[in-house]
């Protein structure tokens, strides 16, 4: 299969029974999301919101593990191309210096995680294996998780001086001391212990992943479109009076000094980290 082929089919959508199931596709690099993937994803989503037929959205990953993150490494790394935006930021295709990464992640990464997170329609994360940095932002824009047993969990970014993922919702999604622990030593959580820390709603083994998503949708399907609509706008507002929109804005902008800085002292926004050194370093860490 050549990475043209592999390519062409990155976001699959399906619609059974009142429930939307949203799919990554690229298990030949773990689901990494470039930009396309990231726009594809976010027009499956709009397009499950504007279905009255569907009342539950399913968001899933292709392949041995739910997503590696940002794309920082494959032959499909679309970085430097510009995207038919979907906020209100221009185009950061044509940018020079910092303004080029602020501008692409305040629209791609943090923008349209916030987009996601307000969907009106309750989501669930079907998460198996890997959910590495990028791949947290996406299942933490879900309202429930479901993991296999041999999920885990990790964000390994603080390894590039980076004060972790743009979506900052680690101290919201753990408690603060977890939360420090989590990104002072980039090692990986298990499913397990993410439930016992309240991060994960269920773990079941990976061959009844699916069945197990399936009926708890279709068990919230029952439920009437607007009152699951405006109990999800109530928690996410209690969310964001505790802080959660404040805190990302902050995080957000000592993510992209980080960024600068190390543009500055080795000529890479990401500290010279490359998907296969990441990916080296991740495996020396684990726990």
């Amino acid at each position: 299969m050549t990475d043209y082929q592999e390519e062409q089919d990155i976001v699959l959508y399906d619609v059974a029974d009142g429930v939307a199931t949203v799919t990554m596709n690229r298990p030949r690099y773990n689901n990494a999301q470039n930009g396309r993937m990231t726009y594809l994803l976010d027009a499956a989503f709009k397009r499950a919101v504007a279905d009255d037929d569907v009342k539950v959205i399913v968001l899933k990953g292709e392949g041995k593990h739910f997503s590696a993150g940002h794309d920082i490494g494959t032959p499909g790394r679309d970085i430097n191309e510009s995207q038919d935006r979907v906020g209100m930021w221009y185009d950061h295709a044509n940018k020079e210096g910092g303004e080029f990464l602020y501008v692409r992640e305040a629209e791609a990464y943090l923008g349209m995680c916030r987009r996601w997170r307000e969907i009106p329609k309750p989501m669930i994360a079907a998460v198996q294996g890997a959910c590495i940095a990028g791949g947290l932002m996406l299942a933490w824009v879900c309202d429930l998780i479901v993991a296999t047993d041999d999920a885990y969990f990790s964000d390994p970014v603080v390894r590039m001086g980076i004060p972790g993922v743009e979506y900052f919702a680690h101290p919201f999604e753990l408690p603060p001391r977890i939360a420090k622990e989590f990104l002072f030593t980039a090692q990986k959580m298990g499913a397990q212990r993410a439930y016992e820390l309240a991060m994960v709603n269920r773990v079941v083994p990976r061959d009844e992943l699916a069945t197990q998503v399936d009926a708890l949708a279709k068990q919230v399907a029952t439920m009437p479109r607007l009152g699951l609509a405006l109990t999800k706008q109530a928690i996410n507002f209690a969310e964001d009076q505790q802080g959660k929109r404040a805190t990302m804005d902050a995080a957000f902008a000592w993510h992209h000094f980080s960024h600068a800085h190390n543009d500055l002292v080795s000529g890479d926004k990401l500290g010279g980290f490359d998907a296969k050194k990441m990916a080296s370093a991740n495996k020396s860490g684990d726990a």
